[in-house]
């Protein structure tokens, strides 16, 4: 595979300060801002993972496993409706979820990294899988309890779907790490390329800091006890390894991302972009 460049996190720091209008300093800003900026990071996660879901239509290992990622990538897509619509509310210049999903550049969106990264294959997309359903899972169990009741009330039933996410990935890790020496080998690769963007689902950086001190969001640094814990009980029922720490890659909260968004979006948004005024 394909190596990415490290990213280390004192470069993310220089380039905020030297580009003020990359990250988000609540200090001075309404709490809708911050609000807005939130709800971006929550309906961009789920909309590009489900899209990198979505692409396994029709080329899944069967039937029933192609079903399942259909139905899981519309869960997603579900939940970005939900963030995004509320962001677009939130924002007040006229945009709905679909004007935030289809009409942003790519230096608009706040996804964090992993869920970006290509499929792969097979073992490859379960890794990614197990790592961001664990993470997401945690997210919404907490944001459940958010001031803010449209938060609560999205993540009280997303939280429903991820856990099912979580599962499922988490049994395609252990068959796979557990079966021939072609399967286990592909799964561990697979952990490999995906942990380097681990570190940034549980950044603190000012946005989230704003909005968990005033009970809106989650401390994501809190969560990462009970992610690992969970992470590392399927890595070894399936006979692998948790990778060594890497350098870790952020930036994609403040709109850095890496070349896979640029392509994932010129799909995604080709036909709203071509027939702007189409209705269906």
């Amino acid at each position: 595979m394909p190596s990415l460049p490290p990213i280390r996190p004192e470069d993310e720091i220089r380039a905020a300060k030297d580009d003020p209008s990359g990250a988000f300093d609540p200090r001075g800003e309404p709490e809708g801002g911050a609000l807005f900026e939130y709800l971006l990071r929550l309906g961009d996660d789920s909309l590009v993972l489900g899209q990198r879901l979505g692409e396994w239509c029709g080329h899944a290992p069967s039937v029933e496993v192609d079903l399942s990622l259909a139905n899981m990538a519309l869960d997603l897509i579900g939940q970005a409706t939900f963030f995004l619509d509320f962001a677009g509310e939130v924002e007040g210049k006229g945009r709905d979820g679909d004007s935030l999903a289809f009409r942003r550049d790519v230096l608009d969106f706040r996804n964090c990294w992993l869920v970006e990264q290509p499929n792969g294959d097979f073992a490859q997309t379960m890794a990614r899988q197990l790592l961001f359903s664990t993470w997401q899972k945690l997210l919404f169990g907490r944001l459940v309890a958010s001031r803010e009741p449209r938060i609560a009330a999205i993540a009280e039933k997303a939280v429903k779907e991820v856990t099912y996410h979580q599962e499922l990935s988490a049994e395609w890790v252990i068959r796979l790490g557990d079966g021939t020496g072609e399967s286990r080998r592909r799964m561990q690769d697979g952990l490999e390329w995906m942990w380097r963007f681990v570190p940034e689902l549980f950044e603190m950086d000012p946005l989230a800091a704003f909005m968990a001190e005033r009970g809106l969001g989650a401390d994501l640094a809190a969560l990462r006890g009970d992610y690992d814990a969970a992470v590392r009980a399927a890595v070894d029922e399936a006979g692998l390894a948790l990778p060594a720490d890497q350098r870790p890659i952020l930036g994609g909260r403040r709109g850095h991302h890496s070349e896979h968004l640029g392509h994932l979006l010129a799909v995604m948004q080709f036909l709203p972009r071509t027939y702007p005024d189409a209705t269906w």
